[in-house]
């Protein structure tokens, strides 16, 4: 496989706060460095247990990081969340019975200084989010709140409490529960702060979760109990019992009925079990248990197929997550002799198009990475062909250089789409400052592919094009130096938006297409052989808000917290969101407003490939030298000083009387030649010049560009030209002659509405 730039786009944060709040508590997304079978090489952090990480706090948001390489034989990627929030459940997200205990104040030392019944009284008073604030616990906090008899006690607090569980929060069971999947993902990250667990507190949460399940009122379908169990069902995971409680995933899998369930909301208290079962195959001897005993196989089956009616809804995820849990134990050879037969029946239920497309690309997309060479048992060979044959059925030329594939765009919004991708090539190179294409790069046409919304996204653009897709969107640049590489990159539509269009991350992705083939020599792998992510992050956000003339409210709320120095931010990798994006964009824009100079200096190592010599600029040469300074700037921009949206030098239009006369630093619009034609155009050189750049942009049709010295510059009488497949064309002449020099934009095919700039 060819190296490829592989850049993922931030997560929107209406998403993230809607969707994730709830679903990441019931276990719906591992962390990166724990979200792949064993397998796969990745090893736990040191000293602490074998097995899958728990899962982060409600709320939390756990990121993969940007350009990372995905295995073509191990399926990573976590169960999907749901992806709309009726009514009735975000009523249900609500914490339950908590009486004056909301009012009261977090006070960490009410869980690290208690022991025994103080502990466990303080525990059930207090409100969710104060036990939520408990996840991010370290040092001698982390030991006195979370050390074994600290866990212990709350184990069996939550055995005497489920004895009496009435099917809601009156009695504090989540607060009980919560608290213990604090402990363990508090214990996970920190061992050496906790200390470590052993069998007595298996004893105890295996009591607490025994007593949980087998009352009566946690099988109630209900909006109290959903959000309850689905918590419990977490806490399975999180304690690396997914063997033990397999029965009660079964029996979950068993009674979802969904005329029933989903006015209640249950769905989101069922939702976790696929979770249990994805996170299980981590955990030593659970496929020997389902080896043993495969009834889980039929009950994952049966869900599905008694649940068809739930493709193309609101709670379809939940059939696309059974099927791909089912068809994830096709990598046990001991049990593909059962699998397949249940597998090929979700196929010949199913489609690549239409209502049931999630359930066909679920199979198909587990065949594909473990029973290939059978794919024609299943009919699923050339999956990802009959995908695209199926959902991505508009295809749409924007220019020469520019082509949209979608799922469900009409011509007003491919129109609307279109005019944004055409129209920002003009602005970035006004802020790139480039010569042009980078030496080797031969990305001369992008491939747009627009999924019609986030979650059509998550599970198709996996399906096809074999990516992790907890992510805004994503870059695959493949490899600039081939010929006929063919760079794409995928987003989608914003739902939430609705009735509003936007295709979410769609300016973002396309700053990176442009930055790959004007700023990055070569291609993924060695712009990163030394930090570059604050860069190629933060210039993406830079320029997106900047073109859209969109305030980047995330960044200046940021920006007032001081968290980084802008040294270290040249030191910034894929990880934490917000210091990739937020910060990435207050360091490009800072850097590109403040020193101006030193970004040239960076971007000429960056061009040539010079990664070392860069990075000895950034963290030699400036050092910490605009520390201060760049402190005092967040000061500014958090006070007001980063309103509205940066200011972006624009040339202005060229005044001479003869519009063909250009000038230094100026343009002339709205150029227009009949195809076989020209644009002709002069500029006077005064001796010493060092450079004359001139760029074409933006308009419709494709010209090409033609310099001459010493007279009009034709297709048959030229010493350089710029022929690329639209208007987006630059000459750069070095050391030009004084006097007179010529430029001629040749109509190849019609154009009109072209902007011709000049710089010197």
């Amino acid at each position: 496989m060819s190296p490829s730039r592989l850049l993922r786009s931030p997560q929107p944060a209406r998403l993230l706060t809607l969707l994730l709040s709830l679903l990441l508590a019931v276990g719906l997304f591992a962390p990166q460095s724990q979200a792949a079978p064993a397998a796969t090489g990745n090893a736990p952090t040191p000293g602490a247990p074998a097995g899958p990480a728990p899962q982060p706090a409600i709320g939390a948001a756990t990121q993969l990081a940007d350009g990372a390489r995905q295995s073509a034989s191990v399926d990573r990627r976590a169960p999907l969340p749901l992806d709309t929030r009726p009514a009735e459940v975000r009523q249900a997200d609500k914490p339950h019975g908590l009486g004056t205990a909301a009012q009261q104040a977090c006070n960490t030392g009410d869980f690290t200084g208690r022991t025994g019944n103080d502990l466990v009284q303080h525990v059930k008073a207090a409100d969710i989010d104060c036990i939520n604030s408990l996840f991010q616990l370290t040092g001698g906090d982390a030991r006195g709140a979370f050390r074994e008899e600290q866990m212990t006690t709350v184990a069996y607090a939550l055995r005497d409490a489920a004895g009496s569980y009435p099917g809601d929060n009156s009695t504090s069971v989540e607060q009980l529960v919560l608290f213990l999947r604090a402990g363990y993902f508090v214990q996970w990250y920190h061992p050496g702060d906790v200390g470590t667990y052993g069998t007595t507190l298996q004893t105890a949460i295996r009591s607490g979760l025994d007593a949980f399940f087998a009352a009566a009122h946690s099988r109630d379908v209900s909006s109290g109990n959903a959000p309850i169990l689905g918590e419990a069902v977490t806490l399975v995971d999180s304690a690396q019992e997914n063997t033990r409680y397999l029965p009660v995933v079964k029996r979950l899998l068993t009674d979802y009925t969904s005329s029933t369930w989903n006015p209640a909301g249950m769905a989101w208290g069922l939702n976790p079990v696929f979770t249990v079962l994805f996170r299980g195959h981590q955990v030593p001897g659970f496929d020997a248990a389902v080896e043993a005993d495969p009834s889980v196989l039929d009950a994952l089956s049966g869900f599905a197929v008694r649940n068809n009616d739930l493709l193309g809804g609101d709670y379809g995820v939940l059939v696309y997550n059974a099927a791909k849990e089912l068809t994830r134990f096709l990598k046990d050879t001991a049990l593909q002799a059962k699998v397949r037969p249940l597998a090929k029946a979700l196929v010949a239920a199913s489609a690549p198009n239409g209502r049931t497309v999630f359930q066909w690309a679920a199979v198909a997309e587990a065949v594909g990475y473990y029973d290939a060479g059978n794919c024609s048992y299943y009919g699923t060979c050339n999956a990802a062909d009959q995908l695209k044959a199926g959902v991505l059925t508009v295809n749409y030329t924007c220019s020469a250089s520019i082509k949209l594939i979608a799922q469900a765009l009409d011509g007003t919004r491919l129109g609307t789409a279109c005019t944004s991708l055409t129209g920002q090539d003009a602005f970035f190179h006004t802020v790139a400052k480039d010569s042009g294409p980078v030496k080797d790069d031969h990305n001369g046409t992008i491939e747009v592919v627009v999924f019609h919304s986030s979650l059509d996204y998550q599970v198709l653009a996996a399906a096809i094009y074999g990516i992790d897709t907890n992510n805004g969107g994503m870059y695959l640049e493949g490899n600039p130096a081939a010929v006929g590489n063919q760079p794409r990159f995928l987003c989608y539509e914003a739902e939430w938006a609705r009735p509003s269009f936007e295709i979410w991350n769609l300016n973002h992705e396309y700053t990176h297409y442009l930055d790959g083939r004007f700023d990055m020599y070569g291609d993924f792998d060695a712009g990163m052989t030394t930090p570059t992510v604050w860069w190629v992050e933060g210039f993406a956000e830079y320029v997106s808000y900047s073109y859209r003339r969109v305030t980047d409210d995330g960044a200046i709320a940021a920006a007032g917290q001081h968290t980084y120095k802008l040294s270290d931010l040249f030191d910034t990798g894929y990880g934490d969101q917000d210091r990739v994006y937020r910060w990435g964009y207050l360091a490009v824009r800072y850097m590109l407003e403040q020193h101006r100079s030193d970004v040239d200096a960076v971007l000429a190592k960056y061009r040539t490939g010079d990664w070392a010599g860069a990075r000895t600029l950034l963290k030699t040469t400036i050092g910490t030298r605009y520390d201060v300074d760049f402190d005092s700037w967040l000061t500014a921009c958090a006070s007001g000083a980063c309103a509205g949206t940066p200011t972006v030098p624009q040339v202005p239009e060229c005044t001479a009387a003869d519009t063909r006369q250009l000038d230094a630093n100026c343009a002339r619009s709205n150029v227009a030649a009949a195809t076989g034609n020209y644009a002709h155009f002069y500029l006077l050189v005064p001796a010493g010049t060092k450079q004359v750049k001139v760029t074409t942009s933006g308009g419709t049709g494709n010209g090409d560009l033609y310099y001459n010295p010493t007279g009009w510059a034709y297709t048959t009488g030229y010493t350089a030209r710029s022929a690329g497949p639209d208007n987006s064309e630059m000459l750069t002449v070095t050391d030009p002659p004084a006097g007179y020099v010529y430029f001629s934009l040749y109509a190849q095919q019609g154009f009109s509405g072209v902007s011709v700039t000049s710089t010197m």
